[in-house]
């Protein structure tokens, strides 16, 4: 019975290059010149550092750019809300990993309503769709394709 999994993943590695090339165009720039401003990657945390708001904004394009020049879907980013305390301005992004069980579960619904012969299951932090004809799984990822779940989707381990 041909199946495949829908999974929400990102390259941790490539997360990592994205953050240290950052870094290093942010200690070049002129306008960060003695600002301490500077990127920090703990497990799936990025906490950006610098000392204002307008700066902040600047560092997060500057991330963005690089994280999508390394193939990182910036779709994963859960952006938090900046803090401000005294001369600092700090914000962290975490980078999201798997699908939550909302997330799946309303993946399963729209799976489910759209009639088409195929089973889906939450199978952790994935879903795996199976079927018994190839075309139904493939009608299965254009309908996924279009809807938007708010978390970049991938589609791996087909079998057949």
């Amino acid at each position: 019975m041909p199946s495949f999994d829908v999974v929400s993943d990102f390259d941790q590695h490539e997360a990592s290059n994205a953050v240290d090339q950052a870094n290093r165009e942010v200690q070049t720039r002129f306008d960060f010149k003695g600002t301490g401003s500077k990127y920090v990657l703990e497990e799936q945390v990025i906490t950006l550092t610098t000392q204002s708001d307008f700066q902040l904004k600047q560092m997060m394009d500057i991330l963005e750019q690089k994280l999508a020049k390394r193939g990182v879907d910036i779709g994963c980013m859960e952006k938090q809300e900046p803090e401000f305390s005294g001369n600092e301005a700090r914000q962290k992004v975490v980078l999201r990993r798997g699908i939550d069980a909302d997330r799946a579960r309303k993946l399963v619904k729209d799976i489910k309503s759209a009639k088409l012969k195929v089973q889906a299951a939450i199978q952790g932090d994935k879903l795996r769709v199976s079927g018994k004809k190839r075309d139904a799984l493939q009608s299965v990822i254009s309908l996924l394709k279009d809807t938007d779940v708010g978390l970049p989707l991938q589609y791996e381990n087909f079998r057949d």
